[in-house]
């Protein structure tokens, strides 16, 4: 599995040696050069009492000042965590209050996916698992658990999202799986008990210039929808944490709501283990959790001037059921058996 756990047999040598590849990308990571003039980075360092390593993040549905965030990401022993935020003046986050509070059971091997969808259902992707869960508002435990790969999903599925109203292919579920970057669409709908079946899952061909089926490069973690007329946005467009090669790199994005791979470019750079990602729903900043850095972190992306859809409020099943044609779903805020820092070290 890839999860960061450091034995005891590892030593002061293995620390010393993870504390300095974390120290020096800590020193690394920048915005690039085209965005460098209108975005800037900052870091919030580690929540208290959150076990690494970190897992995905998004903001408490209808409290921008709560985040949930995965702790001991990938392991069954992980867990969701609350922790407050702490804003300035400007209402731009600086921090955070107090120490993290479990969740409930929710968020078992945990990824860098964890999203509000229809209903206020909490859906958590799970690595290496490949599975998919669905916490319902006010459950203290995942409610529903769907197992991807008999719907042929890559293992392992690593992260989600739902289009925002306003982009192309609104509504629609997407999926991406880590290392190989393959992006789904998946079909959805409900299951009477206040969750969802998943009825099927297409895979989507991103560049369909080529013959060969082309996925998102660079080992996909957590993905955002960001609103056209941001500095550098001239069209709606999706930001993506790369894990493997330590970025986050923004796409723009075809009529169905998928990212064009041709449009890649990279925003912000340097980085360890780029995991998680979530819109500020104040701010519009964007938020992502680090994973296999010697003390995980959540960092800030600060520039963005238009805000993201507002947090969904909780909707009856049946009243889903009935317009789902129509509904407008929106977000909060959004392999092989390998140890992520084998591949850190690639």
């Amino acid at each position: 599995m890839k999860s960061r756990i450091l034995s005891n047999v590892a030593g002061i040598a293995l620390a010393c040696s993870a504390f300095a590849l974390f120290t020096q990308a800590a020193q690394a990571q920048t915005v690039s050069a085209p965005f460098a003039a209108d975005y800037v980075l900052a870091d919030l360092g580690p929540v208290s009492s959150l076990p690494f390593p970190y897992g995905g993040l998004t903001f408490k549905a209808g409290d921008p000042s709560t985040i949930l965030i995965g702790g001991n990401a990938n392991t069954a022993a992980g867990l969701l965590y609350s922790i407050s935020v702490v804003r300035g003046a400007d209402m731009h986050i600086t921090g955070f209050s107090g120490s993290a509070t479990a969740v409930g059971t929710v968020g078992a091997f945990n990824d860098g996916g964890v999203v509000y969808g229809p209903g206020g259902v909490l859906f958590t992707s799970q690595w290496p698992e490949n599975k998919l869960g669905q916490t319902k508002p006010g459950s203290t435990g995942e409610d529903k658990v769907i197992d991807l790969a008999p719907l042929g999903v890559a293992g392992s599925h690593a992260a989600l999202n739902f289009v925002p109203g306003g982009f192309g292919g609104a509504s629609q579920m997407k999926l991406v799986s880590w290392g190989g970057g393959e992006f789904y669409t998946a079909a959805y709908a409900p299951d009477g008990s206040g969750t969802f079946d998943i009825t099927s899952v297409t895979q989507v061909d991103l560049d369909s210039s080529t013959l060969a089926m082309d996925n998102l490069p660079g080992g996909p973690e957590g993905f955002v929808y960001i609103k056209a007329g941001n500095p550098g946005f001239l069209a709606n467009a999706m930001l993506v944490s790369e894990f493997s090669d330590g970025n986050v790199v923004a796409y723009d994005l075809d009529s169905e709501g998928n990212p064009l791979v041709a449009t890649r470019r990279e925003l912000v750079i340097g980085l360890v283990g780029a995991e998680g990602a979530a819109i500020d729903p104040l701010t519009g900043d964007f938020l992502f959790s680090t994973f296999g850095t010697a003390e995980d972190r959540v960092v800030v992306l600060r520039g963005f001037t238009k805000l993201p859809p507002a947090l969904p409020e909780p909707a009856s099943v049946l009243l889903f059921g009935l317009a789902l044609a129509g509904l407008t779903l929106i977000r909060s805020g959004s392999r092989c058996q390998e140890t992520r820092l084998a591949r850190l070290a690639k």
